[in-house]
């Protein structure tokens, strides 16, 4: 078994990934893999407690000890037990996009809000004192740039701007899956390479 398609979603930190993936995984009928979650069974696996800090560090391990496409490789196997589609959140590298696509035809969505704005949203939902403040969103975003997710946001099939608020993106998100599932994932290159 293999899915039919696989639909990654990329973003930095806070532009709205985790809504769109599940409005698209709704509208398509798919389940959504969270590439977070692969990292924090991981950060689990190894003992250690499950917090910002911790998560990160293993996530670093995990792609210094297997490679890039490291959290790709450890959700590969569940992916290739789904049937129809399926919605992976959180794609950091096009290293990742290139396991997915071993495994079946990929397409990537881009979920884009400003700093200023991922900042905001995620002040109100309390989530900076995990990251640090404000030198803690810096360094989260310098990260995920440096793994490659820019990378990822450029090759990407579709692209949603997320600063109007959430009805708007989750309007976006449903036109993306109805393009997706009309022309059933012939508009998706899935990312080049």
């Amino acid at each position: 078994m293999a899915p039919r398609l696989i639909v990654a979603v990329a973003g930095m930190p806070g532009s709205g990934k985790s809504m769109v993936s599940r409005i698209i995984a709704g509208e398509l009928g798919c389940r959504v893999y969270s590439m977070g979650d692969v990292v924090r069974e991981e950060t689990r696996r190894r003992g250690l407690e499950v917090t910002a800090e911790n998560v990160e560090r293993v996530a670093v391990e995990l792609r210094r000890e297997l490679g890039p496409q490291a959290v790709a490789q450890l959700l590969s196997e569940k992916l290739q037990a789904t049937t129809g589609c399926a919605v992976v959140d959180g794609v950091r590298s096009l290293d990742e996009v290139r396991v997915f696509r071993s495994i079946a035809p990929v397409c990537i969505v881009a979920v884009h809000a400003s700093p200023g704005t991922r900042y905001r949203r995620m002040m109100e939902r309390g989530r900076l004192e995990d990251l640090g403040g404000l030198e803690g969103f810096r360094l989260r975003d310098r990260s995920n740039l440096a793994l490659g997710v820019g990378s990822v946001i450029a090759m990407a099939d579709f692209i949603i701007v997320n600063e109007a608020g959430r009805d708007e993106l989750a309007d976006n998100a449903r036109r993306v899956a109805w393009v997706i599932e009309c022309d059933k994932g012939k508009s998706c290159s899935g990312g080049g390479g």
